[in-house]
């Protein structure tokens, strides 16, 4: 007996979605096979570990496994798993639905890949967003979906064409666990849309994609009348010697993490990947350890070559997968390895910890701590030596995970060195490779005691900015950081192997000293000299400007602007002040120091105009002006835009 059938419509951006996913893999229709085997698995994974933690559950799991039952007649597929099953409401949450957040983004993305003709951004954009259980739409014209989630009494059958609508009915007689029926479309080899109710072509798929998965995965075997007669000689895949009905298990069942890392070909990393992570690119580098001795554990994690669409995005995925003795624990443990390192997908199996494990526990686990410590210096280490030996995925990665990475400069100490020697930075000695901090330090020139660096939104911006002006004409490299997290770390870090760091857009700038200690003396007397001369301008353009600045003075870091904003040396930059006021938090104003050029003609007429009259009220306004004009120029917003654009359009057509 059952409930009434409800029909329920896909949102439009759902129906999108489902139609790019079904066409933009032009190729390696296969995977999708992969993809519900791999979701069985979990399911299967998460039923062990449910029965461990409540010994109520009631659920069977004596023989835990995956069937797949082709009808060649039928035109069907059906893959089944007796494991956890899910709920009616989880159903509708999980597969009957896939408006979630970021759709309309991908759907975009995966439109515009699709256009372009991109098959590899398709299948790239495909994998980040985990949509791996729509993919049966690529070979199937209906999916029937029939589960119940072990523990409750009743299932639930969910149906669709893929197109604008999808059934929902709830089932009194479901057995524990899902199935997926496919109901197949028509062979077309041209479009590599193969016969998936062929055992022999099943058995290649399973073979090749999904050897690894920890639980047998079984089919049929079709016995002929002749087999029967003969009997068993030794020689049959048949699991139940003279039983009616004969299985055959299709994968080798063999935990890669626990085979020698000699003895696991590329492929079989690449497919194990692909399982643990659901990303249907290859992987950009493998690490696979163990430790032994006080405490074990084994481990192959994996460093994606693209970014997940939801890395900077809160409740995005997290962490690797725990297992105990081969037992699976969670999926996303991210007690394992820091924030920082969340794009790096794996197993992990560790020999002595409870299969009873709580999150909360561990977190406080000794042993825990230990791995985290390993794996992190693991990992690092791994990208460290990507970047001598192999600099093109290094460059790939670092593009990739570089604004991630360098988080860790604010919450990991012990590692904060290795980060600095790692990381890489844009830099105005090459106008597109970036440069690491050794590197720059090797191209220092003589007399430099400083790591030169600027940041701000862009590139283009920095290289702009006033106050990269002197450090260009002088041959100085300087570092352009514009990367969110650079507005933070650079406020923590002072230095690297013994050189301090040190903002150009901050506290006084001596370039000349900086290359020559003992200085000239004829030069300095003209420095003393002119700073007399323009004493009285730079006092009075104080008590004008008074109520933005906090001081005026002559600067050493402009030559073709007439003026540029600086902060003390440890004040907050306006872009961190920018992104305090974005999260909610309010800094009291800050006061910044106005920087003259003494050599330009706006700077040397406004000392003249003011020597000759300084009641002029023209004065107060070219001051105005000035300062709106230095905020500007790096990037700042004006209090008053409406003011000076009047002040600006009258001081023109004055000119005129």
């Amino acid at each position: 007996m059952s409930s009434r059938v409800e029909t329920h419509e896909f949102q439009a951006e759902s129906r999108q979605l489902l139609r790019l996913v079904v066409h933009s893999i032009y190729s390696n229709k296969d995977i999708f096979l992969r993809e519900l085997i791999s979701n069985a698995s979990d399911a299967l994974d998460k039923l062990r570990l449910e029965s461990l933690r409540d010994s109520e559950l009631g659920a069977d799991t004596s023989d835990l496994h995956i069937s797949l039952e082709p009808d060649a007649e039928a035109r069907t597929l059906t893959v089944r798993d007796n494991g956890i099953g899910m709920s009616r409401d989880e159903v509708r949450g999980l597969i009957g639905t896939i408006a979630k957040s970021g759709t309309a983004e991908f759907a975009r993305k995966l439109k515009e890949a699709n256009e372009n003709k991109d098959a590899a951004a398709s299948a790239d954009l495909i994998g980040s967003f985990g949509v791996g259980f729509y993919s049966s739409f690529m070979v199937a014209d209906k999916v029937t979906l029939v589960t119940r989630r072990a523990g409750e009494q009743q299932g639930t059958r969910w149906e669709s064409t893929g197109e604008g609508t999808y059934e929902l009915e709830t089932l009194d007689d479901a057995p524990q666990g899902t199935s997926v029926t496919l109901h197949l479309k028509p062979e077309d080899t041209e479009d590599s849309l193969f016969d998936y109710a062929d055992r022999g072509r099943l058995r290649q798929i399973v073979r090749r994609h999904s050897d690894f998965i920890p639980w047998p995965v079984r089919t049929a075997v079709e016995r002929t009348e002749t087999e029967d007669d003969a009997g068993d000689d030794g020689t049959g895949e048949g699991e139940a010697e003279g039983a009616a009905d004969a299985y055959e298990t299709l994968n080798s069942m063999k935990a890669l993490w626990a085979r020698s890392q000699g003895d696991v070909s590329e492929e079989e990393y690449k497919e194990f990947y692909r399982h643990v992570s659901h990303d249907w690119m290859d992987p950009l580098e493998t690490v696979h350890t163990r430790a032994e001795g006080t405490f074990e554990y084994q481990a192959v994690l994996f460093i994606p070559s693209h970014a997940p669409l939801d890395l900077y995005q809160q409740g995005g995925r997290r962490g690797v997968h725990l297992y105990v003795r081969r037992v699976f624990i969670m999926d996303d443990c991210t007690s394992l390895l820091p924030d920082y390192l969340r794009f790096v997908k794996g197993v992990v199996d560790a020999q002595d910890l409870s299969l009873n494990v709580s999150r909360e526990a561990l977190q406080q686990d000794r042993q825990i701590q230990l791995m985290h410590r390993r794996l992190v210096k693991k990992i690092l280490s791994t990208v460290k030596s990507l970047r001598t030996k192999d600099p093109e995925r290094y460059r790939t990665f670092w593009q990739e995970f570089g604004p991630a990475v360098k988080e860790g400069l604010l919450s990991d100490q012990d590692n904060r060195e290795t980060l600095l020697d790692l990381a890489s930075f844009a830099s105005t000695h090459d106008p597109k490779e970036q440069t690491g901090l050794r590197d720059y330090k090797s191209r220092m020139k003589d007399g430099q005691e400083h790591i030169y660096f600027l940041t701000g939104e862009s590139r283009t911006r920095l290289e702009n900015s006033p106050h990269i002006e002197a450090f260009q004409a002088k041959g100085y490299e300087v570092l352009l950081l514009t990367d969110a997290v650079d507005e933070v770390w650079v406020e923590q870090i002072r230095e690297f192997d013994g050189t301090p760091l040190q903002s150009i857009a901050k506290g006084q700038v001596d370039l000349d000293g900086d290359a020559d200690a003992e200085g000239d003396e004829a030069e300095r007397a003209e420095e003393q000299r002119r700073d007399e001369e323009f004493a009285p301008l730079l006092e009075w353009l104080g008590g004008t400007l008074g109520e933005d600045v906090k001081e005026v003075r002559l600067s050493s870091r402009l030559t073709t602007s007439p003026a540029c904003i600086v902060g003390d040396a440890h004040d907050v930059t306006p872009n961190l002040e920018k992104m305090y006021r974005a999260m909610g938090q309010e800094l009291p104003p800050i006061k910044r120091i106005l920087e003259l050029n003494p050599d330009h003609p706006l700077t040397t007429g406004l000392r003249a105009a003011h020597a000759a009259d300084q009641e002029d009220p023209a004065l107060a306004e070219t001051a105005e002006l000035i300062h709106g004009m230095a905020l500007l120029a790096e990037g700042g917003e004006l209090a008053d835009p409406a003011r000076f654009s009047r002040l600006l359009a009258t001081r023109l057509a004055a000119g005129l």
